[in-house]
């Protein structure tokens, strides 16, 4: 046996100096926005002047804005500015693109390979050379590759690294992967409008918002969640004169720029929505046309939301039967140009593939759907694949893993680590994992979850940039070098219209990081799967790709986007032909027979959900546009923009406990868990006296993250009762209390 599995064998080791930096000196506000595309064109001209130019897109959130990096004489990166001709960002960056420069500059990121190990009896890392730590991984890997087999090898994974490590784990036989972006973000919305429509909502979201006239935001908090285009796009459809309806039990900046805000009780949104149903089928104010044309199972919906009137939803809701009435009604008036928002970070009560199909359903019922101002028709270029021999037939992995929920289409993360628990049921044992660009400690609800399935793993991975809370767990940790010292898979993504956008290095990797592609083609060797990784630089493989496109790099260094025409047909629904979905059926299923057969509802249900116990309050989380999850939070320059979160409280309830802006306070949830650090309070009327709020992606515990650690609270520490949806596996994270102390529970004990 395994020496190490004979005790408790992963302590939790925060990064000590070895390999890691001091502190840098953070940017100012004014720093980072004077590096957006709102220059005016002088100043823009003077830039590319003064500084290099390079072609890059950007990877501080998933919207991979197209940008270029501009570089002084002494080969540092000072500006990142949006490409004009990138239908992504249309030339502007949000502050999270402008400030990546600080993901380059920042101090405290990893700078060597590190090993784990154990000095007068305590775990510790020491700095390794690439050749010793990439031949232990090799190492460890072959030893679970011969004794369980390659599938029990799995890979936890977000952004760009992900894909050049999924092409090593299918090289040498894994097929068990994951990625929280699915279970623990949009994957129910994505089963929710498949199962309506036959086709993933997909990103950017095809929503156009442009031409809209109505846009309805459910718990979507746009401007917050700096979805580039989309927040421009909301901003003149507003200077348009579009009507904006905005639920959320918490006055969002979305909320204050809204016509109608309904502050909703949490978890009854479904209500609302089945209610909305009502009046547009009972007041005859649905899209007829559309709706005979194009949908299936009408009559059944129809007698469905019979019960379900404005009245019945104000009891359960809280928001007046007339409000209601009133907010069906502008829909229907602006229809078919108008959107109920899919949302994207959408886990939340358990039933969120219903909460899903209603969005779709009412989007059917107003015949928004391939209507201009509705959802348009999207279209991507595919990116030809760089020959390599045909990947190994795993015999199981994650769909194996995740069988009991039918209609999960990507890796279940929490089902990933639950196989790393040993059990005589546990038919698919995970035994290695390697983490790479997701801080898991952050992303993954259920603590307990979590370090059991670490503890009982032989060897773990990860590859990050920054020395992030996972790290600490790791037996390896390989420091990545930023998405701007690197070249990276071509981007291509659904929009009105095709276009590609390339990542050029604008500088060599800082300290001795490098690049996720090189990594993976150095494992794969050691691992003897070299034939998948037949070139030496991956600017090899982009060059190819691009010469198959039609164009070249050289082109590509010169331009950065190259935008193609549309070749799968117009960008809204032709009304003089006949349409078919993607559906089983080739309709609208408004009634899902599918669902059905399955043993789930076919329309959706409201269900009532637990609410606080007295004197505990949902806890509610959110983004800022600022920041991405937990990924920023030490940035120099978004952390100059802001430093830690803050809890929002009603004056209700501050009335109550006495409390005052500015005060710290811990918070302590249902099941007895005492947040790590404390938090200041902001009183405020924004949210519902039943629920507190804060910003997700703070309160981490690694000292090395000179500027986060210790500031605010880390929500998904409080998260530990998780509501999972039946139908898709999604982990609903939003039926969590918890009570407000306003003494240190941690005065007599170390941190």
């Amino acid at each position: 046996m395994n020496k190490l599995m004979t005790t408790s064998r992963r302590k939790f080791i925060k990064i000590s100096a070895l390999g890691i930096g001091g502190v840098a000196a953070t940017a100012s506000a004014i720093n980072v926005f004077g590096a957006n595309s709102y220059l005016d064109d002088l100043v823009k001209q003077k830039v590319s002047k003064e500084f290099k130019r390079t072609a890059t897109y950007c990877e501080v959130c998933f919207w991979k804005c197209a940008a270029w990096a501009y570089t002084n004489e002494e080969g540092e990166i000072k500006k990142i500015i949006g490409n004009e001709d990138d239908t992504h960002c249309e030339g502007r960056l949000c502050p999270r693109g402008t400030g990546g420069v600080g993901m380059y500059t920042d101090e405290d990121r990893l700078k060597t390979p590190l090993i784990r190990t154990t000095v007068n009896g305590e775990e510790t890392f020491r700095k390794a050379s690439w050749e010793e730590a990439l031949d232990l991984i090799a190492s460890k890997f072959k030893t679970v590759i011969d004794s369980h087999g390659a599938e029990s090898i799995a890979l936890i994974k977000h952004g760009a690294p992900g894909a050049h490590l999924e092409h090593l784990f299918q090289a040498f036989g894994s097929d068990t992967i994951a990625e929280p972006a699915y279970a623990q973000c949009r994957g129910p919305r994505e089963t929710g409008f498949k199962s309506t429509f036959g086709t993933w909502v997909g990103s950017p979201e095809p929503t156009d918002i442009r031409d809209t006239k109505c846009l309805v935001l459910i718990g979507s908090h746009i401007g917050e969640n700096m979805h580039n285009s989309q927040v421009q796009e909301m901003s003149d459809a507003i200077d348009n004169g579009a009507t904006i309806i905005t639920v959320d039990p918490r006055l969002s900046t979305a909320a204050s720029k809204s016509k109608h805000w309904l502050a909703i009780k949490p978890a009854t949104d479904i209500a609302l929505m089945l209610s909305w149903m009502n009046v547009l089928i009972e007041e005859g104010l649905y899209d007829k046309a559309y709706v005979e044309k194009y949908g299936l199972g009408f009559d059944e919906l129809k007698e469905h939301v019979k019960q379900f009137t404005p009245e019945w939803a104000y009891g359960i809701t809280t928001i007046k039967p007339d409000e209601i009435r009133k907010t069906a009604r502008v829909m229907a008036h602006a229809a078919p140009s108008v959107i109920i928002h899919p949302g994207r970070h959408v886990v939340w009560y358990g039933d969120d593939t219903q909460r899903a199909r209603a969005m779709a359903i009412l989007n059917g019922l107003l015949g928004s759907w391939g209507r201009r101002g509705g959802f348009y028709f999207k279209e991507s270029i595919k990116v030809p694949k760089f020959p390599h021999p045909e990947y190994h037939h795993p015999k199981w992995g994650w769909k194996e893993i995740g069988a009991k929920y039918p209609l999960a289409e990507m890796g279940i993360t929490s089902e990933v680590l639950r196989a790393a628990i040993p059990s005589e049921d546990n038919k698919y044992p995970v035994k290695a994992l390697m983490v790479a660009g997701t801080n898991i400690t952050k992303s993954i609800p259920d603590r307990k979850l979590l370090e059991e399935a670490i503890e009982a793993l032989d060897f773990m991975v990860v590859i990050d940039t920054m020395p992030m809370d996972v790290t600490g767990y790791a037996d390896v940790v390989l420091p990545e070098c930023t998405y701007l010292e690197r070249y990276d898979g071509i981007r291509s993504a659904t929009n009105r219209h095709p276009s590609i956008a390339v990542r050029i290095p604008a500088v060599t990797p800082k300290y001795d990081s490098k690049p996720v592609w090189w990594m993976a083609k150095q494992i794969g060797e050691r691992l003897g799967v070299g034939e998948y990784f037949n070139y030496n630089d991956f600017k090899e493989v982009i060059e190819w790709q691009l010469k198959e496109m039609g164009t070249s790099l050289e082109e590509m260094e010169k331009i950065g986007v190259k935008n193609y025409p549309r070749k799968s047909g117009p960008l809204y629904l032709n009304e003089n032909e006949n349409y078919q979905f993607t559906t089983a059926s080739g309709k609208i299923e408004f009634y899902s027979h599918e669902l059905k057969n399955l043993g789930f509802d076919p329309m959706p249900v409201y269900t009532s959900h637990p609410e606080p116990p007295q004197g505990f309050y949902r806890l509610n989380y959110g983004r800022a546009p600022m920041h991405t999850f937990s990924r920023t939070a030490n940035n120099p320059n978004l952390n100059d923009l802001m430093d830690e979160n803050k809890l929002w409280v009603n004056p209700k309830v501050a009335r109550i406990l006495n409390l005052k802006s500015g005060q710290e306070v811990w918070l302590r949830n249902q099941d007895d868990i005492t947040s790590t650090f404390s938090i200041k309070v902001r009183v405020t009327e924004r949210v519902r006296w039943d629920s507190v709020y804060m910003v997700h992606g703070f309160g981490h515990q690694n000292k090395k993250l000179s500027r986060a650690n210790g500031k605010g609270i880390n929500d998904t520490q409080l998260i530990s009762k998780i509501a999972v949806d039946p139908i898709m596996g999604g982990t609903g994270m939003r039926g969590n209390f918890v009570t407000i102390l306003t003494e240190n529970p941690h005065k007599n004990t170390e941190i």
